[in-house]
């Protein structure tokens, strides 16, 4: 059995010398002033960034505002005591706090499957601090104390 090699050609090689011609006008046209202006044309000048870069630039705005929105979606609500006392008992009262083992998030120590159950997304210690109350007094109106097996003793 024969193998065909093809010899691999990089696009720069191919599409680079179409770019100059097309610019120029003529193939006559090509040099040291060509390129000059090339390098300053709009076109170029016109996308300074390489792709990733935008693609980057273009995610964190969009995560930016989705956590804005978040923030400002989250109602305002009064914890109970017995909450706090759980807050204070898990996290220290800390909303960014995780456990040893990266398994429990948040002021309330929520696991990944606990925090979903009760409408949260994400991660639950990323959340604002808001958020993360309105889901722990949903949970203990739902389930009650025997969430937090120890701290709601």
């Amino acid at each position: 059995m024969r193998k065909l090699l093809l010899p691999i050609v990089p696009a720069c090689l191919v599409v680079a010398p179409a770019v100059v011609f097309a610019a120029a006008g003529s193939p006559a046209a090509v040099g040291p002033a060509t390129d000059a202006r090339l390098v300053s044309s709009p076109s170029f000048l016109a996308d300074p960034f390489p792709p990733a870069e935008v693609r980057r630039q273009v995610r964190e705005a969009v995560e930016k505002a989705k956590r804005q929105a978040r923030r400002q979606a989250v109602p305002k609500v009064t914890v109970s005591p017995a909450l706090e006392a759980i807050a204070a008992c898990e996290s220290g009262g800390n909303p960014t706090a995780v456990s040893s083992t990266g398994a429990y998030r948040g002021k309330y120590q929520f696991s990944t499957a606990t925090w979903q159950a009760v409408g949260g997304t994400g991660d639950p210690a990323a959340a604002p601090e808001a958020e993360q109350d309105l889901r722990a007094t949903t949970l203990y109106e739902q389930a009650g104390p025997g969430q937090w097996p120890v701290c709601a003793q």
